[in-house]
């Protein structure tokens, strides 16, 4: 089955779908076009033209988006923006502790989201109330994580890089404290934790080959019978296969591992 896979513009993360490839008719990537998804209208972007018969497909394809479609696009932008706006300027008035990140319209204007981070449950029903009021629409305010606002923010890592979840991760793996260790690394949050505040995300990336180096390797602070006697590891190199070892007579000495 011959698919476009679009991705909506606007839209908090750009989330990839698949419509069914229209015949007798052509396309090319990077075209706009319109879909049809859950009875409402949004705009999207031909990412690619894939064959795929494993895909369970609930968009359609509607029209190539023309000239007055990216008209609508554009209004539909900023009055989004300006929604942003009211609706950080409404939270402060009613006390309400959100910071609002984000903002878009589906392309017919039937439903407006707006995005926002919070430490805890927020009851915004006043505030939505005020919002549906002025702008005579569908509100969904959606509450979305750290690691979701720095995706959707984006920014430098450590590394100095632009973050990773803002230029090519699609999603966020589990990323636990015990990849840190395993990886050797300063438990100092300063250097572990990414511009969200959590876990670096690349800690899953060599973890599984620190993982696979250290076999056969002691672990730092066991007991090792060698030659020379029973001593302590006191620190190991998972590339050059060694460990140092601490003697009560002999100080601290190196030893090798066979692969």
């Amino acid at each position: 089955m011959k698919l476009l896979k679009i991705s909506y513009i606007d839209e908090l993360f750009n989330d990839y779908d698949y419509v069914k490839y229209p015949e007798n008719t052509f396309f090319k990537v990077g075209w706009e076009i319109i879909v049809k998804n859950d009875d409402l209208l949004k705009i999207a972007s031909i990412v690619s033209i894939e064959d795929k018969d494993d895909v369970d497909v609930t968009t359609s394809f509607v029209r190539v988006a023309t000239k007055r479609d990216r008209e609508q696009h554009n209004k539909n932008k900023k009055d989004s923006i300006e929604a942003l706006t009211l609706a950080q300027e409404k939270s402060l008035e009613l006390d309400l502790d959100m910071h609002f990140i984000s903002s878009f319209y589906t392309f017919d204007r039937k439903q407006l989201f707006l995005c926002y981070t919070a430490d805890a449950r927020v009851d915004f029903r006043e505030l939505a109330k005020v919002l549906a009021q002025r702008y005579k629409t569908r509100i969904e305010l959606r509450q979305i994580g750290v690691r979701d606002r720095a995706k959707k923010v984006g920014g430098l890592g450590p590394c100095g890089l632009f973050l990773c979840c803002s230029t090519f991760l699609t999603d966020f793996a589990s990323v636990s404290i015990n990849m840190a260790k395993n990886q050797f690394l300063a438990l100092n949050p300063t250097k572990i934790n990414g511009s969200c505040g959590r876990l670096l995300c690349c800690l899953n990336y060599e973890d599984e080959v620190y993982t696979e180096l250290k076999k056969g390797l002691p672990s730092i602070g066991s007991l090792v019978e060698t030659n020379d006697g029973l001593g302590k590891v006191t620190e190991v190199d998972v590339f050059k296969r060694t460990y140092k070892a601490e003697f009560k007579d002999k100080g601290v000495l190196e030893f090798s591992v066979n692969k």
